[in-house]
């Protein structure tokens, strides 16, 4: 009987094929799944019989695995060492990786698992070697695209994701994405792309300093509603571009805040090529967040909507420049 009753993991590709070693590994069948935030808030409650999966280290668990530059950072500051956690942390493209690594000296796991970190690896880390490689359809992305629907309750989501982890457990991804439910859940995140492609046509920008366009700038804070969009989309408009960078209101309880939420990431063009940017580092810089070279987020209070657009228009303009100087 395994000592742990939860995995606790993050609500994405990444985390759901990790969730899915994990149960195999330790015959662990409740899943939970949420958001970095609310583990850093400690607006879940985590015990030390729970395995925690792609997400920052939490107060208290039984096994952690993770992946992320910044929480490593977090550790380091609380004065934790990560060799003393039991689990497993190292900086690899996936914590799916991490995971498997770690459990694949304890025993033989089915053949199509070495496939599912292949694809964790390279979708996490958006790690493709051109546009079209990106939007080659291959199962993986079909099943990440499942998870990424948002025109569904949580609870509907939970139960989906619950399910798909215990399909891969038992078959490849190619046979997953030709399911009748997968398929219909792949059509449906289609035409939500097409609505995302709208929306970012519309909110798309460039600062004015920005003469080459290297940064694609997506503002989002002029919506009352929670906006639905994947910042990736936009080097479908712009494929020349090194980075894009997504500033947003944060919503809580479905109300709009002053708060500011950025998320930045580097394009497939910088991928194989040898360069300095580090969006994590800027991130860390500005003391607004943390990630890795490849990807970054933060996020900024602001007691008026007067603070938040110069707040907004400083953050870009820095942002920009230590982008530019690396």
């Amino acid at each position: 009987m395994s000592p742990y009753q939860r995995i606790i993991t993050h609500n994405d590709f990444d985390g759901v094929v990790s969730a899915a070693i994990c149960s195999q590994a330790l015959g662990v069948d409740f899943i939970v799944f949420t958001g970095p935030r609310s583990v850093s808030d400690a607006r879940i409650s985590i015990t030390a019989k729970d395995v925690v999966c792609d997400l920052p280290y939490p107060l208290e668990c039984g096994l952690w695995f993770d992946h992320h530059q910044g929480n490593l950072e977090d550790l380091q500051l609380r004065k934790i060492d990560p060799t003393a956690v039991d689990g497993r942390f190292d900086l690899k493209d996936s914590c799916a990786r991490v995971v498997y690594e770690h459990f694949a000296a304890q025993g033989k796991f089915p053949a199509h698992f070495a496939e599912m970190v292949d694809e964790a690896d390279v979708i996490d880390a958006f790690n493709y070697q051109s546009i079209e490689d990106w939007r080659r359809e291959t199962p993986g992305k079909i099943v990440d695209a499942t998870i990424k629907l948002q025109a569904e309750s949580s609870d509907k989501k939970w139960l989906y994701l619950r399910n798909l982890i215990l399909q891969m457990k038992k078959r490849p991804l190619h046979e997953i994405s030709q399911m009748p439910g997968v398929k219909q859940r792949y059509k449906a995140f289609q035409e939500e792309e097409k609505q995302m492609m709208e929306q970012i046509h519309q909110d798309v920008t460039f600062l004015p300093e920005d003469d080459q366009r290297q940064l694609i700038v997506i503002d989002l804070t002029r919506h009352s509603r929670r906006p639905n969009v994947l910042k990736h989309l936009a080097y479908l408009l712009y494929p020349e571009a090194l980075s894009v960078i997504e500033v947003k209101n944060i919503f809580r309880n479905e109300s709009k805040t002053n708060d500011l939420a950025l998320s930045m990431s580097l394009s497939v063009n910088l991928n194989g090529v040898e360069h300095h940017k580090d969006v994590g580092e800027i991130m860390r810089l500005l003391n607004i967040g943390s990630g890795h070279a490849g990807a970054g987020s933060g996020t900024v209070s602001c007691t008026s909507k007067d603070e938040m657009l110069r707040s907004k228009q400083r953050l870009l303009g820095e942002i920009f420049s230590m982008f530019k100087q690396q």
